[in-house]
C-alpha cells in the first residue's frame, strides 16, 4: 500500500541565505536540470553502506541523485562505488569561496539512513557539518526534505529523539516509517525501505508544478 505523507503545515516562504556567514551557501543558484536533482544526506550507520539501493530506485523513477554524507557517515559507505552510481562526487566539506558547486540544486533532500545524533542537532538548529547546514538551510528555501530514522530503542527512549522529531513535524518534515530496532548492530536492517523516500517527495515535487 502506498503510503502518503502526513500532514504537515505550510513551509516558510524562501529566504536569502545570510551574506555574513563565512561559509559559502550550498543551496542553489537559478540552474535548471531535465530530470528532478535528489540530494541523499547519509548519516554514520552501519545500513549506509546500502544507500546505492535508494540511489537506484531513485534513478529508475527518473531522478538524478547526488549524495551529501556526514563526516562519520563517509566512512561508510563505498565512496567510489557511490560516485560511480551518480556520477557526481560524494559532497561532506564545505567548499571554498569561488570553488564551483560540485551538484545541481536540490528539487528534494532525503535523510537516510538518519541517525538519533543527526535528528537531534537538526531539529536544534545546530549547523556544524555541510550536511547539517544544507537541512537547516533547505527549511527555509521551501525545499521539500523527508528523513528516515534508523535508531534503536533506547535511543528512541530517550526525550530529546520525541521533541526533535516533533520539532522536525512542525518544520514540514516527512518522517519515515521505521519503527526502532532493539539495540545491536544492524537491527532492523532489513525492514528499512529505502524506496519510501520516493514514496514521500514524489507527491511533494508533483504538488509543486
Amino acid at each position: 500500500m502506498k503510503l502518503q505523507p502526513p500532514p504537515h503545515p505550510a513551509r516558510a516562504a524562501p529566504l536569502q541565505p545570510s551574506t555574513g556567514s563565512p561559509r559559502v551557501s550550498d543551496q542553489p543558484d537559478q540552474q535548471q536540470t531535465k530530470k528532478p536533482f535528489l540530494y541523499v544526506v547519509v548519516c554514520a550507520c552501519g545500513i549506509a553502506r546500502d544507500v546505492g539501493k535508494l540511489i537506484t530506485a531513485a534513478q529508475e523513477a527518473n531522478w538524478d541523485v547526488g549524495v551529501v554524507a556526514t563526516p562519520q557517515g563517509l566512512g561508510f559507505i563505498d565512496a567510489e562505488a557511490v560516485e560511480a552510481q551518480t556520477g557526481y562526487p560524494i559532497r561532506s566539506a564545505w567548499r571554498l569561496p569561488g570553488d564551483p558547486r560540485p551538484l545541481p540544486p536540490a528539487d528534494a533532500i532525503a535523510v537516510a539512513p538518519a541517525t538519533f545524533n543527526t535528528i537531534n542537532k537538526w531539529a536544534a538548529g545546530i549547523s556544524d557539518t555541510l550536511a547539517l547546514g544544507i537541512l537547516c538551510e533547505a527549511y527555509g528555501m521551501g525545499i521539500p526534505i523527508a528523513a528516515f530514522p534508523y535508531v534503536n530503542a533506547a535511543q528512541a527512549a530517550h526525550p530529546a529523539y520525541a521533541r526533535s522529531l516533533d520539532v522536525l513535524h512542525e518544520m514540514g518534515v516527512l518522517i519515515g516509517s521505521y519503527e526502532p530496532h532493539e539495540p545491536k548492530a544492524d537491527g532492523g536492517a532489513e525492514r528499512y525501505r529505502w524506496e519510501e523516500a520516493l514514496e514521500l517527495l514524489t507527491p511533494e515535487l508533483s504538488a509543486a508544478d
